[in-house]
């Protein structure tokens, strides 16, 4: 009473309002919490947050009471909290935010109501200190109570291949061995030797997407190193001036080639641009007037292919071109010089590549990468646009003269033997799988290499065909001069989770306990890497078939096992349980626990449903996508990022789709299809995505960071150097506010790196806008700029007058969330 009369009633008056305001937010808290813990118990899932959920409740009611019971209550939540944390997650700090973060600041809170508890205290509830002392033996008794329901009902191992990469242990940088011929040692690819085009090497120039067709992203100039990377700059900028104007998709992801003393670059709406390798002055442009109603999922150029005629007559025009699939399917042809259209080459300049497609509205079948030109055949595909209807535009390959336009062969799966075009009045087999990602070729082989993606419609099979059955998600070896196959090896069978090929083939020349090899390295979404005799497509590494879960609504056509590589690194992760929950807020943790209760899981490939959500892990942005992985040949050394996100799916029934609206893009309505969701017409089901598992409201993904990496394997001993979180939180955040933490929390990334002689990787690719140099030999990052937009696009380095320059396309993507630009730069030591 003395204290109370010593204190002006005003001051006591506000203490109790802000005793009072705390309370109110510690119910609103404690109440879902507490009911949703009662619900997670019912699922079988963990007891701690009905337990806290109780001790807020209980700290609420004391704070009313004005009590001091209310701090030893929650004094006792906040112990229980922090040794069920570290028993759940240990030292991993990115997984203890929704754990402690706001535990900790509510902590803060109410040891600050303490000198007004005091002032205004009542004596101790009955029924608050009996929930404390409830509180205080439970909690107290930590995993052993509330941990025994997770462990009798924890997620089973996951099947992962037998020596997973982040298992594998790294080999110091000072046992590394220096280049030798041994198991595993690359050569130094040789220049192609077809008898006519041969391909430039990468070194002054970058005539290709991956360097060269052979896509080993390695670069033999040694300049910049480590030690004088850190003075790396700057020296020119470009635009291209094609930005979005009205809500269009735009995420340019071109890998800019360089001839001679030029860089040629296409943008975002197909506009080839020559520009000085110097100054980044625009010497020309060609203009193909591509319509904006083109534009698939979103406005994009991968790259452009490089030919030189070999015995021109003198100043022939079109000497030296470039090819360039556009976004509404025309292969054109472009004086390298001028910028003018080959006239001798089709129609003009161009060919219509939508000749045999039959059926096909804008964005539907639109190519987004380049050509690849293998003995004087340029080998053409497009994407065409996932999940719509199971009646889609054909994936056909076709392969057209460089010189003439004219086309050599088609390869159409459903019409085996037949490489011609469809006979008059029908069509190429609709529906068929396409590659809508970049080939590699071999001209010494003549062989070109397809990595294939899904049949149309990327979650049901039962109207598939054989040929379907047995290309979808396969990389095909074709003969370029026939369009035959050669070899094909299927890397998941009957696919229906959309884990199409995304990445380039990498071609080495491997030497090996029989001999030297010619090899081609496959990434897959899944992270692992097959790795096959290029000529012969006799596998280099250990498969193993492994038994996967079955069910879904397709038992009776599912893979009873699917191919594992066994014997070479991975970056495929252990199943998720529910211990990897995440979000901002322990509230968040508890939703995406109680969603991961109520999903299927039964781990990697569990199958499509129809009855609930199911879990789909890795999902289909997981591993490798189109940037491929990079090779330095000399320290026999392999760069790989990935991502590790999961997907959170389901199959609806066609009376649900139709009742929300979900059209196929050949019909009236479909711009108003809800996001997330694909129609899959002319099956019983569509389709809703939940890519990356996002938390409701925050926006953030529900598996605990990271969501994305990159890797060094040494290809000789078949370890990983190093393995380390890839992107850092400065651009990401709840709600979509930048955190501008500059802390690696490992961001989903997309494109790939240029390695070098020097010892560096080269990269962007992840969501926080940033370039990088790393060391090759440590992971270590020496250099880092800023970008204008998002790095969403493999590098490319080039010479010239003795300088080594570094370039980029900082494009955004929309899907990644990166900023939309039309940025080329170029950097160089000063």
């Amino acid at each position: 009473m003395r204290n109370s009369l010593a204190v002006p009633p005003a001051r006591n008056r506000a203490a109790s309002a802000a005793v009072t305001t705390l309370a109110v937010v510690v119910l609103i808290f404690g109440m879902p919490i507490f009911a949703g813990g009662i619900w997670l118990i019912l699922l079988g899932g963990s007891w701690y947050y009905a337990l806290a959920g109780a001790g807020l409740l209980a700290t609420s009611y004391g704070l009313f009471r004005r009590t001091m019971a209310a701090v030893w209550v929650y004094l006792l939540t906040f112990a229980g909290t922090v040794v069920w944390a570290f028993w759940e997650v240990g030292f991993n700090w990115w997984a203890q935010v929704p754990r402690l973060v706001a535990p900790t600041l509510i902590l803060l809170l109410v040891l600050a109501t303490i000198p007004a508890l005091r002032r205004l205290g009542a004596p101790a509830h009955r029924g608050v200190l009996s929930v404390a002392a409830l509180m205080g033996v439970m909690l107290a008794m930590g995993p052993s109570f509330y941990g025994a329901a997770q462990a009798q009902d924890a997620t089973p191992p996951s099947i992962t291949p037998d020596t997973p990469a982040d298992q594998v242990p790294d080999t110091p940088v000072d046992q590394i061995p220096e280049p030798a011929p041994a198991p595993g040692t690359i050569i130094p690819e040789t220049p192609d030797a077809a008898a006519s085009f041969t391909m430039p090497e990468a070194g002054a120039d970058w005539p290709a997407y991956g360097g060269s067709h052979h896509a080993t992203r390695y670069s033999p100039l040694d300049q910049i190193t480590p030690q004088n990377v850190s003075g790396l700059r700057r020296v020119w900028e470009f635009r291209t001036g094609d930005m979005p104007q009205d809500g269009e998709r735009y995420s340019n992801q071109n890998t800019p080639l360089k001839i001679d003393d030029q860089v040629l670059i296409c943008s975002a709406m197909n506009k080839i641009i020559a520009v000085d390798a110097r100054t980044g002055e625009e010497n020309w442009r060609y203009d193909p007037q591509v319509p904006t109603e083109a534009i698939p999922y979103n406005a994009t150029c991968r790259g452009l292919a490089y030919y030189a005629s070999p015995s021109p007559p003198e100043d022939a025009p079109c000497a030296q071109r470039v090819l360039m699939n556009t976004l509404d399917a025309r292969l054109i042809a472009v004086d390298i010089r001028t910028g003018a259209l080959c006239e001798g080459f089709g129609t003009g300049g161009s060919v219509d590549m939508k000749e045999g497609i039959g059926h096909t509205v804008p964005r539907w079948y639109a190519p987004t990468s380049p050509p690849t030109v293998v003995r004087n055949i340029a080998v053409v595909h497009s994407q065409v646009r996932d999940g719509q209807r199971r009646d889609a535009p054909s994936g056909v390959v076709r392969g057209y003269d460089v010189e003439t336009g004219e086309m050599a062969w088609a390869w159409d799966m459903g019409r085996p033997g037949e490489t011609g075009p469809p006979p008059e009045g029908e069509t190429y087999t609709r529906g068929t799988p396409n590659v809508w990602t970049i080939s590699s070729g071999d001209n010494d082989l003549g062989l070109v290499y397809l990595p294939l993606g899904n049949s149309s419609v990327d979650y049901w099979g039962a109207t598939r065909s054989e040929a379907e059955n047995e290309y979808s998600t396969a990389l095909v070896a074709l003969d370029v001069e026939t369009g035959q196959v050669a070899w094909h090896y299927q890397t998941v069978h009957y696919d229906v989770w959309d884990y199409d090929l995304g990445s380039q083939g990498s071609l080495i020349d491997l030497e090996t306990e029989a001999g030297s090899v010619p090899a081609l390295i496959l990434p897959t979404k899944l992270g692992m890497f097959f790795i096959f005799n290029r000529e012969t497509g006799e596998l280099l590494v250990e498969v193993e078939e492994r038994p996967v879960p079955q069910g879904g609504v397709e038992p009776e056509r599912l893979s009873p096992t699917q191919p594992f590589v066994v014997d070479f690194p991975s970056t495929l992760k252990p199943d998720i349980e529910e211990r990897d929950m995440w979000g901002m807020t322990p509230l968040d943790q508890l939703w995406c626990r109680i969603q991961f209760r109520q999903a299927n899981y039964d781990g990697i490939y569990t199958p499509p449903s129809v009855d609930r959500d199911w879990i789909q892990y890795p999902g289909y942005n997981g591993g490798s996508d189109w940037g491929g992985v990079a090779i330095d040949p000399v320290r026999r050394v392999m760069v790989a990022n990935y991502n590790d996100t999961p997907n959170f799916n389901r199959l609806l029934p066609r009376e649900e789709a139709e009742r929300l609206g979900v059209v196929p893009i050949d019909e009236p309505g479909a711009e108003d299809t809800p996001a997330g969701y694909n129609p899959q017409s002319d099956t019983p089901y569509a389709i809703k995505v939940n890519a990356g598992w996002r938390v409701p409201f925050t926006g953030l993904l529900c598996k605990e960071p990271p969501y994305g990496g990159i890797m060094a394997i040494d290809l000789a001993t078949r370890q990983v150097l190093w393995d380390k979180p890839f992107g850092t939180a400065r651009k990401n955040g709840p709600f979509g506010i930048p955190s501008m933490l500059p802390l690696d929390i490992g961001t989903p990334n997309n494109a790939g790196a240029v390695v070098t002689a020097g010892g560096l990787i080269f990269i962007a690719a992840a969501t926080d806008d940033l370039i990088r140099a790393m060391d090759i030999e440590t992971g270590e990052v020496l250099w880092e700029d800023r970008l204008p937009a998002g790095g969403q696009a493999g590098p490319a380095m080039y010479e010239i007058d003795g300088v080594q320059y570094l370039i980029i396309n900082a494009g955004g993507h929309n899907f990644m969330e990166t900023p939309i630009g039309d940025y080329f730069i170029a950097y160089a030591l000063p």
